[in-house]
């Protein structure tokens, strides 16, 4: 599903680097990005996603190898390969919860907005407990909630590869659970890839392998290690 291959970034101030000379992650794995603040989690979802582009190196997702791509064909796979969850949600807060969750569609004209996709968005909402917020505006949710939208939103297009940084970090154990939930219901039932940036070791239970990133800028990734 991912393939990284002689990846080098940095940004244009300040010292940090990030370079990875291999890095795969299969398809349908479920995997943890760990390390301290500042030592790449975020920047490697960003790169993954196309967010950001590496110095030099290879980035394959699926078949596409997306550092091969321009500005607008990165942004294209994005939106209808990827979905992004964020810790700060990312929500548009002039919106309703309804027309969140259908924001992949508005933003491209790769994908169609039909009845159908209208529909499969009020039955995501349905299915995380926010039926009866679908029309109110997201300011009036709760930190859980707001999460699950976004979640919604991410998983609205049926995307093969789920990428999610800092997912839960700001909420409580209960709505942690709850977020988590979705996030590996979908992909165990869609035998997608998801691959999870977070600071919370107490999760790391329930993934596959992790991926310690402070390996990264010293020389290359760990390999990562199942879990019992």
């Amino acid at each position: 599903m991912i393939e990284v291959e002689d990846l080098e970034f940095r940004y244009s101030e300040g010292d940090f680097r990030l370079r990875i000379p291999e890095l795969g992650v299969a398809a349908g794995e479920k995997a943890a990005l760990i390390g301290p603040s500042g030592s790449g989690k975020t920047t490697l979802l960003n790169l993954i996603s196309g967010v950001a582009v590496p110095m030099r190196g290879r980035i394959r997702v699926q078949d596409t190898e997306v550092t091969g791509l321009d500005d607008a064909g990165r942004r294209g796979f994005r939106i209808r390969n990827i979905g992004m969850v964020f810790q700060e949600f990312e929500l548009l807060e002039y919106l309703s919860v309804l027309d969140n969750i259908l924001l992949p569609y508005r933003i491209t004209e790769s994908l169609t907005l039909d009845d159908d996709v209208r529909e499969r968005a009020r039955r995501l909402g349905r299915g995380v407990g926010l039926a009866d917020e679908l029309n109110r505006n997201v300011t009036r949710l709760s930190q859980g909630e707001r999460q699950r939208v976004g979640v919604c939103r991410a998983l609205l297009t049926n995307p093969p590869l789920l990428l999610a940084d800092e997912p839960t970090g700001n909420l409580d154990p209960s709505n942690k659970d709850r977020v988590f939930d979705i996030l590996f219901e979908y992909a165990s039932k869609n035998g997608a890839t998801l691959l999870t940036a977070t600071h919370d070791h107490g999760l790391l239970r329930r993934f596959g392998r992790v991926i310690d990133c402070k390996e990264f800028p010293s020389g290359g990734p760990a390999a990562g290690e199942a879990l019992s």
